[in-house]
């Protein structure tokens, strides 16, 4: 799967604008949130709700690109690439590294260094990635145990999550 390919399906899912009371993140386009934006225009803030609606959809590509797919190129199986970078998008590269990190056993440091990149070798491929699919759910349940308001979104999360049991 190509870098574009896989963008194009993460923005099918995100869809387009939104602005759900609940959602953390407040106004979100094409899954970026107004605290995405800001950070990546160098804003010092979050980006208001005029800027986030009218992002274009190329800048929210090159904004996948950068944050979400380019720390995950090193991962040598292309389907678990795939579902860490959608984690990320969806949790934040942080914590879609520490959920590989604790499924390896090693450090969650949320950096996915040498020790990481090593462990994952020495693990079955499809093993890992459906322990992934699991701490994925866990996650996405921790967060509504955390907080009742996050729970009009658990169910995308949870079917989200399962697209990637293989």
């Amino acid at each position: 799967m190509t870098a574009d390919e896989l963008i194009d399906g993460i923005l099918e899912r995100e869809g387009g604008y939104t602005e759900h009371p609940s959602d953390r993140g407040g106004p979100t386009n094409f899954g970026v949130t107004a605290g995405v934006l800001g950070e990546w225009r160098h804003l010092g803030r979050q980006a208001t709700r005029e800027e986030v609606k009218t992002m274009k959809v190329d800048e929210a590509r090159i904004i996948y690109q950068t944050r979400y797919l380019e720390p995950f190129l090193w991962v040598p199986f292309e389907e678990l690439r795939i579902q860490l970078v959608d984690f990320g998008v969806n949790a934040g590269v942080g914590t879609a590294i520490k959920a590989l990190q604790h499924i390896l056993h090693v450090p969650e440091d949320g950096i996915a260094g040498d020790r990481t990149q090593r462990a994952l070798k020495e693990w079955p491929w499809f093993l890992t990635h459906n322990a992934l699919v699991a701490a994925r759910l866990r996650h996405y349940l921790g967060v509504v145990a955390r907080d009742k308001t996050q729970q009009p979104f658990l169910p995308g999360w949870l079917r989200r999550a399962m697209r990637f049991y293989v």
